[in-house]
This record gives structure tokens, C-alpha cells and sequence, in this order.
């Protein structure tokens, strides 16, 4: 049988012990409840959490109002900047994908300041060919490549084709801005490698926007598409400047295919 001074000195070493993990959970329960839409960040990897972060800065410090999301897929970056980054504006997804853009609006059904288009943007208005990959993800308006690389050659491959309507931001807009009242958009593209064709048909209204995302090929897996190295130079030659490199997957080491690039206008950098 323990004596009373044995069982005393148990309970200290249980209080030492446990007193810096109590201090922890009220410090986690307190941080979130001050931050609600980053309650969920103890749980994601660390290259959302990075990506979180950055446009939280972003959109606070540029006053972002609205966010086109061209290449929504089913929607994961909308939701991302609603329940994660906390965005409040308007979102305004792209997807012409069909399948893909029924569940899109599905989602989208419940916030009436997320809207959603079933069309392609592209360099110029008309219809094109989009290819419907076998992995969902990596559908795309340009043909598939595994010349540099065989990472991809069960999901990267053509399923099926399908007609889509292709609009540029140029022809759409002035009737998106007369219609939601936004003055400082921001752009997201994840078109697998169309991103630079989305930019080339903006044309001169480009210069609306604060900054852009784009995905960067590194190992190009589409044909007739930039690398990361003409895609930045083609941003910063039309006023933009490079603020930081976005991991937008866990990665495939050692080899890296794909990063994100988020570039600010240069007159905003400039004045801050």
C-alpha cells in the first residue's frame, strides 16, 4: 500500500507533466476562437497552410473584393477561401468541364455571392476541344505529354473530348464589373497550362486586376504550353512582379513537376 507522501509525489510529477500540454489546448482553444476560419490548420498539410496565410495577407492588405477562380474543378479553391481564408467578396468560378461543373454549382447553391459559369476562358471567343482526362484533375484544353516525364501516364490521358464554349476576360468583363460592383479582383488559374492563353485574353483590362496565381510547369506534361521560366517573364512583361512561390501539392520527390506563382501588380508594390 502507497503512503500519502508516495502518492503526493505522483501527483506533482502529474501536474508537471501535464501542465504544458493544458497550457497548449487552451492556447489552441483560444486561437481558435478568435480566428474560426483557422480552426481547422492543425490539420492540413503545411503547404496549405503557407498558401492560407499568404492570401489572407493578400486580400487584406490589397482590399481584394473579388476573386475569379478560372479552373474551379468541383470548387475546392472557393471553399478554401471561404472556410480557410475567412474571403467574405465575391467569387466568380470557371469550369467547362460538365461533369465537373455539376457538382461546382452544387456547391455553390448556398452562397449567393459565389458564382459559377460552365465556360472555358481562352486567348479568343469561340468553341474548343476540352480533353476530359482519366484523372479528373488533369483535364485540360491542351493535349497530354509524358515525353519528360511518366509520373502522370495512367491519369494524364484522354478519356473522352467534348465541345465547350471559350470566352475571353477581355469579352466578359466589363458586363462581370457593371454587374457585381467589384474594383480590386484577384486572379486564380489553374487551367492546366492554359494560364498563360487565359492572361493573353485579357488584353489591356488586365491591368484590374491586383495580382494572379498560376500554376507553373517545372516538367512540362502538356503540349504547346510554357515552362515556369517564359511564364513568369511573360507576367512581369506585362506589370506584374513575382511575390512568391505556392507549393500546390505534397510533391513527388525528388523530382518537382508543378509549383504556384503568386505575382502583385507593380504599381501596388511600388506604393506600399
Amino acid at each position: 500500500m502507497s503512503s500519502p507522501e508516495s502518492e503526493n509525489k505522483q501527483y506533482r510529477w502529474w501536474k508537471i507533466i501535464l501542465k504544458p500540454i493544458r497550457i497548449l489546448y487552451w492556447r489552441i482553444l483560444k486561437y481558435n476562437q478568435d480566428r474560426p476560419h483557422l480552426s481547422r490548420h492543425f490539420f492540413k498539410p503545411i503547404h496549405v497552410i503557407n498558401e492560407i496565410r499568404l492570401l489572407r495577407r493578400i486580400i487584406k492588405e490589397y482590399y481584394v473584393d473579388c476573386v475569379f477562380d478560372v479552373g474551379a474543378n468541383t470548387g475546392q479553391y472557393a471553399k478554401m477561401l471561404r472556410k480557410d481564408v475567412g474571403f467574405k467578396g465575391i467569387i466568380i468560378s470557371f469550369e467547362p468541364n460538365p461533369e465537373a461543373f455539376i457538382e461546382l454549382k452544387r456547391k455553390a447553391t448556398t452562397d449567393p455571392l459565389w458564382i459559377v459559369e460552365n465556360i472555358a476562358l481562352s486567348d479568343r471567343d469561340g468553341e474548343l476541344t476540352f480533353n476530359v482526362m482519366h484523372g479528373d484533375q488533369f483535364s485540360s484544353l491542351h493535349n497530354p505529354s509524358d515525353e519528360k516525364t511518366k509520373l502522370f501516364s495512367r491519369s494524364n490521358i484522354i478519356a473522352r473530348t467534348v465541345p465547350v464554349v471559350a470566352r475571353t476576360l477581355k469579352s466578359i468583363l466589363p458586363h462581370l464589373q457593371a454587374t457585381y460592383k467589384f474594383t480590386r479582383p484577384f486572379l486564380k488559374m489553374d487551367t492546366q497550362g492554359h494560364d498563360a492563353a487565359v492572361v493573353r485574353g485579357c488584353g489591356e483590362q488586365l491591368s484590374v486586376f491586383i495580382g494572379l496565381q498560376s500554376e507553373l510547369s517545372i516538367i512540362k506534361i502538356y503540349e504547346g504550353t510554357l515552362d515556369y521560366i517564359e511564364t513568369i517573364k511573360f507576367y512581369e512583361s506585362l506589370g506584374y512582379n513575382l511575390s512568391a512561390f505556392l507549393a500546390n501539392n505534397r510533391g513527388h520527390f525528388p523530382t518537382l513537376i508543378e509549383t504556384d506563382c503568386l505575382m502583385l501588380r507593380r504599381d501596388l508594390l511600388k506604393a506600399s
